[in-house]
């Protein structure tokens, strides 16, 4: 690929696991990938880094706009970070921290990129997972902003349910973007060893051993990822959620529920956090 030819990424959660692994792969293609991270001594071998607390709204609003004003050209955003909170944490901004970093930030830093991605007639990429299909009920906007504690066994289903909403918004997305000549989707890159299960000790006991024989890589689950921002064929498809192995499962009544999509949509704008920084409708 040619200097002039050359594709931008910005990708988020690149300091390690499935986003590390995806700036690699990226890289080695010929893209120039820009990270965005909290902590940028943990980023190597990209183009750039930008520093965001992504559960802090205000600092994703901030970085959105730095991106915009001062990467020339952006092709590709991977909304790659994520959090399994084992405990809950309330954030700054008074949500619950899985909802804010799984799916308002995503929604505040897409937002702030779109006129870069429609300029260059780009992709968006949700690293979603297949554990919403576990979510049979979701409550809006009490499901936004819940912040009771919950058991550790009982973080599964809300980490399932905040990547519900990221497939969701994914969905509305992909139907405002039609006829602009961006895509929009997204995907699950299946159980790998990285650092979501790091506030527990079991998860982080078993990611150890699992690494120690080179089980469920991040490399491997970095590659659907790849290929919805990369690969030619992927660049016709819009607001479709595959699977690690790049299939396609037949929606969920939830993820089909087109009122449902639109009520998210409208209940994440209307949210106190995200309203007082501009209007996202």
């Amino acid at each position: 690929m040619s200097t002039i030819e050359r594709k931008t990424v910005v990708l988020t959660g690149a300091s390690g696991g499935i986003g590390m692994a995806t700036a690699k792969a990226l890289t080695e293609r010929g893209f120039e990938v820009i990270a965005v991270v909290r902590d940028p001594s943990r980023v190597r071998d990209v183009g750039a880094v930008f520093q965001a607390d992504l559960a802090n709204l205000a600092d994703v609003v901030r970085v959105g706009r730095e991106l915009a004003e001062k990467v020339p050209r952006i092709d590709v955003l991977i909304n790659n970070a994520g959090l399994h909170a084992f405990s809950q944490r309330t954030t700054v901004d008074g949500l619950p921290v899985m909802v804010a970093v799984n799916h308002v930030a995503p929604f505040l830093l897409t937002h702030a990129l779109l006129p870069k991605l429609r300029a260059s007639r780009g992709r968006i990429v949700h690293v979603a997972s297949d554990a919403h299909r576990r979510v049979t009920t979701l409550s809006l906007p009490d499901d936004l902003v819940r912040t009771a504690q919950f058991s550790a066994r009982e973080s599964s289903f809300l980490y399932a349910q905040s990547k519900l909403l990221g497939v969701l918004f994914t969905k509305a997305l992909a139907r405002r973007l039609n006829g602009t000549g961006v895509v929009a989707n997204s995907c699950c890159p299946g159980l790998n060893v990285t650092g979501l299960g790091r506030e527990s000790r079991t998860f982080a006991a078993l990611a150890k051993v699992l690494a120690a024989v080179g089980a469920f890589s991040p490399a491997s689950g970095a590659r659907i990822v790849v290929r919805l921002a990369a690969d030619p064929e992927s660049g016709s498809t819009s607001g479709t959620h595959f699977s690690r192995d790049g299939s396609v499962k037949v929606d969920t009544t939830l993820v089909a529920n087109v009122a449902l999509q639109e009520q998210l949509w409208a209940e994440t704008a209307r949210l106190p956090a995200v309203s007082s920084l501009g209007d996202f409708r």
